[in-house]
């Protein structure tokens, strides 16, 4: 039962998955993997309870960056790489607001890179979705940062020479207190990380492996096809997957073994220290055969929104409201015509 506002009789807002889908052509290429992101968004965020306009997306530029016009909620297509911070004024302003970053491996990981590392250590209350398929999609396939060495591509004619970033290594290396893994096709586990990133309070960093069909086709295949291959982290369960599992090693990194070895991995992504999270997330299919997915990370830290927030409420105190006319005015001034 909703009241006049549109609120349920507990105070949560009574949507359905219909309600987020907004009248816009959706204008990805046949086939991308950015359409079952957005099926499984759309899907998932009447779970939160929030009215629409309370709930925004921001997005830089890039392929993943079309997707506030496809939310029915207040959204701002940014500029190239600057969504987190402009995401970060928004959610430092606006503290009854969702906010929803949507960027790519490019605009995210190149242009975007500081911005990206300094809205996680500063544990800023956004939720940033990174859809990674190890391309530039937008501007016609050129390689990208996480684009593998030797990768060929128009703007790398005889091989990348690049190391790649490794997105949640970036992440938990830059104090992230949220931060995940799925795939694009795998529904049900997206909309679980989804699920749980939207909880966190603070940065939320969630990495989708997301195929770019045209450019890069395939880039993914070895867990999109073979489920086998992806090593599902569960909290408080051991860290096995097959025949295999995983011990930290005394050097600190995780080490392979046999699923029934003695010593292995209980997984705890509330684990303070972030040394095993970056242990797990330096698994990858070229050095054991897997990809880790689910989340790495879950701490609680001090979130830079309610230092703020107080900062502002302790200067209203002592002094009372400010006034912008006689702080503009204050000091040396000019006058100009």
């Amino acid at each position: 039962m909703s009241d006049g506002n549109g609120h349920g009789g507990d105070g949560l807002v009574q949507l359905t998955a219909k309600d987020f889908k907004s009248d816009q052509e959706v204008r990805w290429c046949p086939g991308c993997g950015d359409y079952a992101i957005l099926n499984a968004m759309q899907g998932f965020m009447p779970e939160l309870g929030i009215a629409k306009e309370r709930i925004v997306f921001v997005s830089g530029i890039g392929c993943a960056a079309r997707f506030p016009y496809y939310m029915q909620t207040y959204g701002m297509h940014s500029i190239h790489g600057r969504a987190p911070a402009i995401a970060t004024g928004l959610a430092t302003s606006r503290q009854d607001l969702s906010v929803w970053v949507v960027t790519g491996d490019g605009d995210a990981l190149s242009i975007g890179g500081n911005h990206l590392i300094h809205a996680l250590r500063r544990n800023v209350n956004l939720k940033i979705l990174l859809f990674n398929n190890r391309i530039y999609g937008l501007t016609k396939g050129q390689y990208s940062p996480t684009s593998e060495r030797g990768k060929v591509t128009k703007s790398t004619p005889f091989g990348s020479v690049d190391l790649p970033f490794n997105p949640l290594s970036v992440a938990i290396g830059a104090e992230a207190t949220f931060v995940a893994r799925a795939i694009d096709t795998d529904k049900k586990e997206l909309t679980d990380v989804l699920r749980m990133a939207a909880a966190h309070r603070g940065a939320a960093f969630v990495e989708i492996l997301q195929n770019c069909n045209i450019y890069n086709d395939g880039a993914w295949d070895s867990v999109r096809d073979k489920k086998e291959n992806r090593l599902y982290l569960r909290a408080g369960e051991p860290v096995v997957w097959g025949d295999k599992g995983v011990r930290i090693g005394v050097d600190g990194s995780a080490e392979i073994v046999s699923a029934d070895a003695d010593g292995l991995l209980v997984h705890d992504p509330g684990h303070t220290e972030p040394s095993v999270a970056f242990a797990l997330s330096r698994l990858t299919w070229e050095t054991v055969g897997a990809v880790p997915m689910g989340v790495f990370r879950d701490v609680a830290r001090p979130v830079y929104d309610d230092g703020i927030a107080e900062q502002i409420r302790e200067a209203k105190e002592r002094r009372g409201e400010g006034d912008l006319q006689a702080l503009l005015l204050s000091g040396d001034t000019w006058t100009v015509g």
